[in-house]
C-alpha cells in the first residue's frame, strides 16, 4: 500500500437512495425507526400461481422529477432508473448541485475536475424482455419434431425484440447512464458480486480515493430481480419465504422460524471523497469510511462456509484497516463498534453462520453490540442491499439511533446477540453511534465488510 493511501481519508459527502419504503433520506430513515414495511403482493407481473407471490417493490421513479432533461435516458431500464433517482439524492445532498435544475454533466462546482469523478457501482443485471422472450419461443416451438424451430425464432425474435432493450440489460448500464448524466469521466467500474456486491463496490471506490486516481467517486448498486425469471429461480433454490398468509411478517431474521429472504428492489449511492477535496470545497462529512475487507469463502456457490470463517476474515481485515482492536473496550466498558448492519436474510444458513462469525470476531464484546437487519422490512435488494444498508449505517452515526429487525418473535438459540426485536433503539444515552459495521455476504462465497466511524478534523 502507497503512502498516500495510508494518508488519506475517505469521507461520505452525499447519500441518496431508492427503496421499497421511499427515496427522501428523512422519510425513509423514518419508516425504518418505526418498523414500517414495504412487503406486499406482486404487483409487477401475474404472480398469483406462484409460491412466493410477495416482494418490497419500489415504486418506478419518474426520472423529470430528478432531472431537469431526462430524455437522454429514456431507454433506461428500471434498475438503471432506481440509480439515476437515487444518485440525483445523493449529488444535490452532497452540495454539488440540484439536477432538476441544472445541466450536471456540465455545471456544478468551478472546482470539479470531471475528469478525477468517478463510478463505482456493484449492479446486476436489468430485467429481461420476459413477454417477448417468452413468446418468441412459444412461436418457434414446433410441436411436431418437438424442437426449436431456429429459423422461425430468428425470424420472431428480429421482429420483437430491439436492440436499445437488449443493450440495457447489461450489468454495465446504469453505470454508463450515471457517467453520462453527471459528466463523470474518471474511473468507471461495476462489480457483480451477488449480494455482496454494493459493498464491494463502495470498499474498492474508497481504495481508488486513497492510492490517488480520483477526487469524488459516486459508489454504490442497484437491482431488481422482480420478474418472472428471478423470482422462480430462487422459489427453485429455495432460498425464498413462502410466508404468504402474512407477507409483511415473512422476513424473520434470527427467528427460529425464519424459511427464507424476501425479495427486493432499488438503488443507494454514496458520494465518497478525499477530506481534502471536500474540505476545498467546503462539503461538510456525513461520516468516514475507515475500514474495508474482502474475501471469499471458497466453499460452496449457494452455501456459505459453515463456521463462517469467510466473514470473520472480511470483519478482520476491516477492523485492522480501521485500527480498531475487536476485543478492547472503552473507559465505560463499551466495546469498539457500536452497531452493526447485518447481512441478515432470514435464510437459515446465512443468520446463524453470521452470529457465529460475529461471537468468533468480537468473542466477550459480541453480546454487548447492538446488531439489526433492515432486509426484515425493505426485503433483500441483492446488489442493492450492501449499499442501502452503508446509508443506514450513516444515518446510525447521524441520529444516535438504530432500526430494528422486526417479525423476531421467536429468537432462535443459536442465534443470540442483540439483534434489536421489534423497536428501533435510541443508543445516544450510551454515547451514540461512533463506529458502525456493514456486513454483506453474497452467493458464491464472496464476503464485505465496511467500517464507518463518524467524522471527526
Amino acid at each position: 500500500m502507497s503512502e498516500q493511501s495510508n494518508t488519506t481519508r475517505v469521507v461520505i459527502t452525499g447519500i441518496g437512495w431508492k427503496t421499497p419504503l421511499g427515496d427522501r433520506i428523512d422519510d425513509v430513515w423514518e419508516r425504518l425507526l418505526a418498523g414500517d414495511s414495504g412487503v406486499g403482493p406482486i404487483t409487477r407481473f401475474e404472480a398469483g400461481t406462484f409460491s412466493t407471490n410477495f416482494a418490497a417493490e419500489s415504486e418506478v421513479p419518474d426520472l423529470s422529477k430528478f432531472f431537469r432533461d431526462p430524455s437522454k435516458h429514456v431507454d433506461a431500464l428500471i434498475n438503471s432508473c432506481f440509480t439515476l433517482a437515487a444518485a440525483a439524492r445523493a449529488w444535490e445532498n452532497a452540495g454539488l448541485g440540484d439536477p432538476k435544475t441544472q445541466d450536471v454533466s456540465v455545471e456544478g462546482p468551478a472546482s470539479l475536475d470531471r475528469s478525477r469523478l468517478g463510478i463505482y457501482l456493484g449492479s446486476g443485471e436489468g430485467p429481461p424482455d420476459f413477454d417477448n422472450f417468452a413468446t418468441i419461443n412459444l412461436r418457434s416451438w414446433d410441436a411436431e419434431a418437438r424442437a426449436m424451430d431456429m429459423t422461425r425464432w430468428a425470424h420472431e425474435a428480429y421482429e420483437r425484440m430491439t436492440a436499445a432493450r437488449e443493450i440495457e440489460q447489461e450489468p454495465n448500464q446504469p453505470m454508463s447512464h450515471l457517467a453520462e448524466a453527471f459528466g463523470a469521466e474518471g474511473p468507471c467500474y461495476n462489480c457483480l458480486t451477488a449480494c455482496a456486491a454494493s459493498t464491494q463496490a463502495i470498499g474498492e471506490a474508497s481504495e481508488v480515493i486513497k492510492r490517488g486516481d480520483a477526487d469524488i467517486m459516486m459508489a454504490g448498486g442497484s437491482h431488481t430481480m422482480l420478474h418472472p425469471l428471478g423470482i422462480t429461480g430462487f422459489i427453485r433454490l429455495t432460498a425464498l419465504s413462502s410466508h404468504k398468509e402474512n407477507p409483511r411478517g415473512a422476513c424473520r431474521p434470527f427467528s427460529i422460524d425464519r424459511d427464507g429472504f424476501v425479495m427486493g428492489e432499488g438503488a443507494g449511492i454514496l458520494i465518497l471523497e478525499s477530506l481534502e477535496h471536500a474540505q476545498r470545497r467546503g462539503a461538510t462529512p456525513l461520516a468516514e469510511i475507515v475500514g474495508f475487507g474482502s474475501s471469499a469463502d471458497a466453499f460452496r456457490i449457494t452455501d456459505i462456509q459453515p463456521d463462517g470463517e469467510g466473514a470473520q476474515a472480511s470483519m478482520g481485515q476491516a477492523l485492522e484497516q480501521a485500527g480498531i482492536d475487536p476485543l478492547s473496550k472503552d473507559a465505560n466498558g463499551r466495546p469498539p463498534v457500536h452497531y452493526v448492519s447485518a447481512h441478515g436474510t432470514g435464510t437459515s444458513e446465512n443468520d446463524s453462520i453470521e452470529t457465529r462469525g460475529l461471537r468468533a470476531v468480537f468473542k466477550d464484546n459480541a453480546p454487548s453490540i447492538p446488531v439489526s437487519s433492515i432486509k426484515s422490512m425493505m426485503g433483500h435488494l441483492i446488489a442493492a442491499a450492501g449499499a442501502v444498508e452503508a446509508i443506514t449505517c450513516v444515518q446510525a452515526i447521524r441520529t444516535g439511533k438504530a432500526p430494528p429487525t422486526i417479525n423476531l418473535n421467536s429468537p432462535d438459540p443459536e442465534c443470540d446477540l442483540d439483534y434489536i426485536a421489534n423497536e428501533s433503539r435510541d443508543l445516544n444515552d450510551a454515547g451514540g453511534v461512533e463506529v458502525a459495521l456493514s456486513n454483506s455476504f453474497g452467493f458464491g462465497g464472496q464476503n464485505n465488510t465496511l467500517i464507518l466511524k463518524r467524522f471527526s478534523a
